[in-house]
């Protein structure tokens, strides 16, 4: 075994603290970004490009259906390596208009026994303005790139469209799409947000500002028929697809919860299909949808593919497995698809409604 394997790695990082080790995995990733020949041979290494899983989406190519969730990259400082971990697209932030510090440490756990994770930030970034200059400065954006965006915690909730209109505005001439993240249950008040007038107040609104595609992220917390409702209300204000979905507050799925911040990982994989395959049989070619939430294989991957999901994201996995994780789903992908028959990834997408 490798001195350099992820086994040996994550023994090192989880002697730290979490948000410790994820600066640490950060510095790596940044020195890979500077390091060119270094990056070429990792992404030769990881990177899946292969015709049964490339999809043009929104005029944009995805080499691979597997992304990185928004939260890891919460300031855009690792766009440039993650096609060198294997990833078919990126989403950064969430990122507010104002900086801010987030909650109160510690704000973030690792339920090892359960393969999960527990956090509680509050949406800590440096701001719009750092975001937007970091864009600018970019020397390689050779993939899809999405941008997850939300209100900053003192604006309050008859005052939340204005921060989005900012960001909206800051970001419509950047990256692939952008996410609206109203679902953390890190800022208060901001679940509240899910509901049908200030859906489509929202989404009216982004279709003045730009053509870009606009993405709802949604809780696994909802009853379908309200999630439905409001995906609904999304798509019909022009809403380009669903997120699904962000983390959970069900803290009766572990003894080991804290009783505050959002669960994601291993314990959220069941609830988030639920809830991802009920809006696939309604919106499955009406709309894009996303799935994310506990993947940890191929066949997890796939069994969200076969309910509608066109693309991936996986962030909490990838602390426990390592960036190996994303290579062995695209290659299990392709070998799953070739065993029932499929060429392409599409003929997969949404096969138990067809």
């Amino acid at each position: 075994m490798s001195l350099l394997s992820y086994t040996n790695i994550k023994k090192i990082l989880f002697k730290f603290d979490p948000e410790t080790a994820h600066a640490l995995a950060g510095f790596g990733l940044r020195t890979l970004a500077h390091c060119t020949p270094l990056l070429r041979y990792v992404k030769s290494e990881n990177f899946i490009s292969h015709p049964m899983l490339t999809q043009k989406i929104w005029g944009e190519t995805f080499h691979n259906p597997i992304g990185l969730g928004a939260g890891f990259d919460k300031n855009g400082q690792y766009i440039v390596p993650m096609p060198a971990l294997g990833f078919g697209f990126t989403e950064i932030g969430t990122v507010t208009p104002k900086s801010q510090d987030g909650n109160e440490k510690p704000r973030l756990f690792r339920l090892i026994k359960d393969q999960s994770i527990q956090n509680a930030m509050g949406f800590n970034n440096r701001g719009s303005d750092y975001m937007l200059q970091r864009l600018k400065k970019l020397y390689f954006f050779g993939y899809p790139l999405g941008i997850n965006i939300g209100k900053n915690k003192a604006t309050p909730e008859n005052e939340a469209l204005d921060d989005y209109e900012v960001l909206i505005r800051t970001f419509k001439d950047y990256g692939s799409y952008i996410v609206i993240n109203i679902s953390s249950p890190n800022t208060p008040g901001l679940r509240d947000l899910q509901n049908e007038s200030f859906i489509s107040a929202l989404f009216e609104m982004a279709g003045k500002i730009t053509e870009k595609p606009i993405l709802l992220k949604i809780a696994p917390d909802m009853d379908p028929k309200d999630a439905i409702d409001i995906c609904r209300v999304a798509i019909d204000a022009g809403a380009s697809g669903i997120i699904a979905t962000n983390t959970t507050i069900d803290y009766s799925l572990t003894s080991e919860a804290k009783d505050f911040g959002g669960i994601s990982g291993a314990l959220l994989t069941e609830k988030s299909y639920q809830l991802f395959r009920s809006l696939g049989e309604v919106f499955y070619g009406k709309t894009l949808l996303i799935s994310v939430g506990g993947i940890d294989s191929a066949e997890e991957a796939y069994r969200r593919i076969k309910v509608g999901a066109s693309l991936i994201q996986i962030y909490s996995m990838l602390i426990y497995r390592g960036p190996a994780l994303i290579k062995e789903i695209n290659e299990g992908l392709i070998e799953l698809l070739k065993a029932d028959n499929y060429n392409h990834i599409s003929e997969a997408i949404g096969s138990e409604w067809k």
